[in-house]
């Protein structure tokens, strides 16, 4: 009898076993689903393990959140889960699952921020790609200490040195983070042109400045030497500048925000970034100016231009005294006729039917 017991007992465990590790071995190296869907998985911060393997149950990624949980304790990797989002389909199996989660590789995002562009507009641009708030950003950005651990200065801001380029980040990237890799960019950009940037009587600050508006000024690239060299005749024959993007950036001082328009009023009212006003540059820059820009304002064309004018799509007439630039004034900005109709979206347009 005691035999009969024992060998039940034995077949008893022996078929636990077989079938505790057709379960186990079912739940792990099957997938959940045949599905090859694809689902963003969010690990939030303080989020518990077992929460993450019921969510990863309800959207459909495993099967079972308990074997998911056991699966995990056995493995020891329930404390290796980090914060971000990840991609994941149905068909992976729980060992996969797991493999994504513990990685750290999550998705990322990318966004572009354009030559000549502002704080302001990219506080804009941040705030609707959910990145930032903008006051939040521009806070950051006029940061004192910010500032200066980022580039040794006390400047009013980063104005300048948030270098326009392509970014990748996450969900849970901070923006001081993408902030740092924007003027850590600028940093490697400037080192790369320092060598014609010592030729010039200008500190790197009014380098920065006068690409600033060098990029502000251009619709054309292939101009951006020449109006430079613009710039640099006026800043050695001690002309005021008298460059409309400064005008507009003073009020943006005030309003927090970049507005085309300019009037009379505007162009005569004193601040101290209005070069119609003021000699000389301005106290800082106006945009976050491009590699090209900057190698403009380092290695200007060689010129006697000291005026130029916009014939309304992207390029310019310069002119070496101020007759010749009232004649283009009157021709291309006086007369209705030339401006209607006209857009210096009219230059891509050009360059796209070449």
């Amino acid at each position: 009898m005691k035999k009969i017991v024992v060998t039940l007992i034995i077949s008893a465990f022996f078929f636990s076993l077989g079938f505790s590790w057709y379960v186990w071995d079912h739940f792990v190296n099957r997938p959940a689903s045949d599905s090859k869907e694809e689902v963003i998985f969010e690990v939030a911060p303080g989020k518990s393990f077992k929460a993450v393997a019921k969510e990863l149950e309800i959207k459909g990624l495993v099967k079972s959140s308990e074997l998911f949980t056991l699966f995990a304790r056995i493995k020891n990797e329930g404390g290796k889960i980090k914060v971000g989002e990840y991609l994941l389909t149905k068909n992976m199996t729980p060992s996969g699952v797991m493999a994504v989660i513990t990685s750290g590789k999550s998705i990322e995002r990318k966004i572009t921020i354009s030559e000549g562009l502002s704080i302001y507009e990219i506080a804009d641009i941040f705030e609707q790609a959910e990145i930032s708030k903008r006051e939040d950003f521009l806070k950051l950005v006029q940061d004192p200490e910010l500032i200066k651990s980022l580039i040794g200065e006390g400047y009013r801001s980063l104005e300048g040195y948030l270098f326009p380029e392509t970014y990748s980040f996450t969900k849970y990237t901070g923006i001081k983070a993408i902030v740092t890799e924007m003027v850590k960019k600028f940093q490697a950009v400037y080192k790369e042109i320092e060598p014609a940037a010592s030729k010039v009587p200008l500190s790197k600050h009014q380098i920065v400045t006068l690409a600033s508006i060098i990029e502000k000024e251009t619709g054309a690239p292939q101009e951006r030497p020449m109006i430079s060299s613009v710039f640099h005749n006026r800043l050695d024959k001690g002309m005021r500048l008298q460059t409309d993007p400064t005008i507009i950036y003073g009020k943006a001082l005030q309003s927090q925000k970049i507005e085309i328009k300019i009037s009379k009023t505007d162009i005569t009212t004193p601040t101290e970034y209005n070069t119609y006003v003021i000699k000389g540059l301005p106290p800082g820059p106006i945009a976050n100016p491009g590699k090209e820009a900057l190698l403009a304002a380092v290695s200007p064309a060689q010129s006697d231009y000291l005026f130029f004018v916009s014939q309304n799509d992207g390029t310019h007439i310069f002119s070496k005294d101020y007759g010749a630039h009232q004649k283009a004034v009157g021709k291309f900005q006086v007369d209705p006729k030339s401006r209607q109709g006209k857009s210096w979206r009219d230059l891509s347009k050009k360059k796209s039917q070449n």
